[in-house]
């Protein structure tokens, strides 16, 4: 045990995992795994995010008594491949679902063969994605801190460290050298800077570093950006793991003695009597080699993270459902070449199947800017006409359309044969249907029920038309040559339905619309101050009522990428049916 006001280094293992919802076992086996390798190289601790056994978020799988156990076993096997028999062991930190007449999201501290301390979830999320007190109780009781290689470690689990006055600043106050945090924390664009803030803020506080640990990969439509990091006690970041990947970060943490911030803190209701600790009689590691020196990670442009997020989202959903091939329908427009490219970013050029269908309104730089971009990504390209399936509908239904002049109806028909095209070659070869509608079009519902919304995964229906355009700018740039040919970034944006269309018929400029969308969408802003931002009233009201009464569309489609903070779906429910309207609205469009 090192003297008072001895310096403590911690060698500390970052494991930045990805785990699979519902399989305990292999998650485990990947655990077990990672802790052979930390300690390897001399890891005093391995830190492994929230829930990394049952994978996050489990969901409904933990009404299942069955999962629960196995997650159970699980652990016991994980703790058992702490055992030393003797030798240099590093304590490992791991997630798992704990049962005791309720259940609870926990964390287990694992030495020596055996789980030695468990620590449960105090503040439990439930906003925007997050339910978790539908089926977890929080925690209670004291605090606890485990002595490992000297040092006095509190463990503590996402949500705890972002209350100011939490467990954090409880086990800080009770005397921790160190404190680690289980993340499993989801993307959205700008959050990893809002992390990383509230947890300088976090250790400058409690006198003491703080080790995040956040998971990777995906899960449905949540996407996880990891970017583990350790923060010292003066809120300086001393290590980084990268985004968007799975890797193990080792790092020697230098903790200077904590009592003389506290003693010196002016807030004196933060001292409180000391915790409860938990000697682990940590074995001294004699001859421990340095560490290599870590990369330092320059921040990723925000264009670079949100498509790495499109792109990690698209190939664990593709991949974990049991798919190794995409098909797409290439308009020759900019949404179904952006969702081209982050395919073959996700699942490889081999694996991406672009399908043009042109009808008898389809122009011909829509085929050839198709085809060039095929070409230029390196994917399969094919030509599925589809008037003779537009004919024949037309005849079918001739005798009950008899009188009657073209609307929506004849538009929309072509939609849905291009979604029954799409789906049939999914069908025969196996091919998983990725849909291209962006959030602009899917917040108004310019969109076909059956038709263009056929399909898996909705890859960019959380980007707006706007970004869009940016994200395909980007990719662009970023290998020195041109993949989305520049004729699509200019030519204006058409649904070619019928002749000579053009989106800004039916919608205001997309710029225009975007700023409106984001107030109120995203915002949750009302017409009174979208008019007071600068647009004309009519134009608001209008909006906001295509955005209400598209909320059925929105239901019927296919899952989106979460990669806002208010993302349709799971961050923004609102009821289909419901009389809560600006005026008495009219009645559905058409396309229902």
């Amino acid at each position: 045990m090192p003297t008072l006001g001895a310096v403590t280094n911690l060698r500390v293992a970052l494991c930045q995992t990805d785990p699979i919802v519902g399989d305990p076992e292999a998650n485990g086996d990947a655990i077990i795994a990672a802790i052979s390798s930390a300690n390897a190289v001399g890891s005093d601790l391995a830190v492994f995010p929230e829930l990394t056994i049952p994978g996050y978020p489990p969901e409904d799988l933990l009404l299942d008594p069955e999962f629960v156990e196995v997650n159970l076993r699980t652990l016991d096997k994980v703790a058992r491949s702490t055992a030393t028999d003797g030798g240099p062991r590093c304590v490992a930190v791991v997630g798992f679902v704990d049962a005791d007449h309720d259940l609870f999201n926990a964390a287990a501290v694992c030495a020596d063969g055996r789980v030695v301390g468990v620590y449960r979830k105090r503040i439990l999320p439930n906003y925007a994605v997050f339910d978790e007190m539908r089926y977890f109780k929080p925690g209670r009781g004291g605090t606890e801190l485990y002595r490992i290689g000297g040092a006095r470690v509190g463990v503590s689990i996402c949500e705890d460290l972002w209350d100011p006055a939490g467990p954090v600043a409880r086990q800080a106050a009770g005397g921790a050298d160190l404190v680690v945090n289980l993340s499993a924390s989801p993307f959205a664009a700008g959050r990893q800077l809002e992390r990383e803030r509230m947890m300088r803020t976090r250790a400058v506080d409690a006198h003491c570093p703080i080790v995040y640990v956040n998971r990777v990969g995906a899960q449905d439509e949540l996407v996880f950006d990891g970017g583990s990091m350790i923060i010292d006690d003066t809120g300086e970041v001393v290590a980084r793991a990268g985004l968007f990947e799975e890797r193990d970060v080792i790092v020697d943490v230098r903790m200077s003695p904590t009592y003389r911030g506290r003693l010196l803190d002016p807030r004196g209701a933060r001292r409180t009597r000391p915790a409860r600790v938990v000697d682990l009689g940590s074995i001294e590691r004699v001859g421990r080699p340095p560490l290599p020196a870590q990369p330092t990670l320059t921040e990723m442009p925000a264009e670079a993270e949100l498509w790495s997020a499109l792109v990690a989202g698209t190939r664990a959903y593709v991949t974990r459902n049991g798919f190794t091939d995409v098909v797409i329908g290439l308009s020759g427009g900019l949404d179904s070449s952006a969702v081209a490219a982050i395919a073959v970013d996700a699942v490889g050029a081999d694996h991406v199947h672009g399908v043009a269908m042109p009808s008898r309104y389809s122009s011909d730089h829509s085929i050839s800017d198709a085809r060039q971009l095929a070409a230029n990504l390196g994917i399969e390209f094919r030509t599925i006409g589809i008037e003779p399936a537009h004919e024949a509908f037309g005849r079918m239904l001739a005798p009950s359309f008899t009188g009657m002049d073209e609307d929506l109806t004849e538009e929309n028909l072509q939609a849905r044969i291009r979604g029954i095209t799409l789906m049939a070659l999914s069908n025969k070869f196996g091919w998983m249907v990725l849909t291209t509608g962006n959030k602009s079009e899917t917040s108004v519902g310019y969109s076909t029920l059956y038709g263009d919304t056929a399909g898996a995964l909705a890859v960019i229906g959380d980007v707006f038309k706007t970004d869009v355009y940016a994200l395909c700018r980007w990719r662009n740039g970023r290998d020195g040559r041109e993949a989305i040919p520049g004729s699509v970034l200019t030519k204006p944006p058409s649904a070619e339905l019928r002749p000579d269309q053009r989106d800004d018929q039916s919608l205001p400029p997309y710029d225009v619309l975007d700023r409106m969308l984001r107030a109120y969408v995203e915002a949750d802003l009302g017409i009174d101050d979208i008019v007071a931002a600068g647009h004309p009233r009519e134009l608001a009201t209008r909006i906001v009522k295509m955005v209400d009464r598209a909320e059925y569309k929105r239901r019927q489609s296919p899952p989106v990428l979460r990669v806002t903070r208010r993302a349709f779906g799971k961050d923004r429910r609102r009821p289909m049916t419901n009389g809560f309207r600006t005026r008495p609205a009219a009645r559905p469009s058409s396309d229902a």
